[in-house]
């Protein structure tokens, strides 16, 4: 995974426990803008999410944000 997608999804796992509390879940989608204006880094973080994970659609925010820090 790229270094500015490993950033992204920990800002974003950051903000959503900041807003929602530890237990807040998310899927890979909330890493990116509702129109999709760059799907090879979608692409990407499906296939880390989904082929190489197999996380199911919802995930808790902390849970991911661990994995990408460990670099999973």
């Amino acid at each position: 995974m790229r270094e500015s997608l490993r950033q992204k999804m920990i800002e974003v796992c950051d903000k959503k426990i900041e807003q929602k509390g530890p237990t807040v879940g998310l899927s890979f989608y909330a890493f990116f803008a509702n129109k999709n204006d760059d799907p090879v880094l979608l692409m990407e973080a499906a296939q880390w999410w989904i082929a190489k994970h197999k996380l199911d659609h919802f995930e808790k925010a902390a849970k991911i944000k661990q994995m990408v820090e460990r670099k999973d």
